[in-house]
């Protein structure tokens, strides 16, 4: 069984990335916090059996802490979120993959087997969602390619977890669902997991 796990992935730049982080915090702050958000999906992802690739939002980069010799890496290609996810997923099931997973770099909460877990889910369900506490997703899986997910959607809204929910249930599509994580967006979620991770 090919399976494949993509990871969405901005390039580590001030000013560039966790932008409503550094709002409240500033981008030396942001830019800190989001080092460790990379650090961390390295640590979870580099062990799993499966193809592991990298696509950056802004330029593929060499020698960077996403190694070469673990990860494949590619550009996204697209205007809006929606359509970059679509153009990846497209890409690597034209490349006979059987099962993929996206995941973006936001995830603290985010572990190895949960990992596993949605790449098992899709033995029995043709797709997997990880929720996150924001009305979005923090990961999407499917074995077979479902383009209509990705469209119509008002993307990094709250709205956009139930409206992926309500399309599989219209097209009569199984899923199964993962545990609800928070992922990193603001200052208020950077303290939630500071004080989770200090108890």
């Amino acid at each position: 069984m090919k399976q494949a796990l993509i990871i969405f992935a901005r390039n580590p730049v001030r000013g560039k990335v966790k932008t409503r982080l550094a709002a409240t915090m500033g981008h030396d702050k942001a830019l800190s916090i989001y080092q460790l958000l990379l650090e961390h999906t390295v640590q979870i992802t580099q062990q799993l059996p499966c193809d592991r690739y990298v696509f950056y939002a802004d330029g593929i980069s060499k020698n960077d802490i996403w190694s070469d010799d673990l990860y494949l890496k590619k550009n996204q290609e697209g205007k809006d979120l929606g359509q970059r996810m679509l153009q990846a997923f497209d890409t690597l099931f034209q490349q006979g993959y059987q099962k993929i997973i996206i995941i973006g770099t936001d995830c603290f909460e985010l572990s190895s087997s949960i990992l596993l877990d949605a790449f098992t889910a899709l033995d029995e369900k043709e797709v997997v969602i990880g929720p996150s506490e924001d009305g979005g997703y923090y990961l999407l899986g499917m074995r077979q390619f479902f383009p209509f997910l990705f469209e119509e959607k008002a993307w990094s809204t709250d709205t956009v977890y139930n409206s992926t929910i309500q399309q599989l249930k219209i097209h009569k599509i199984s899923y199964g669902i993962l545990p609800i994580l928070n992922d990193i967006d603001t200052e208020e979620d950077w303290n939630q997991h500071f004080a989770k991770s200090q108890r």
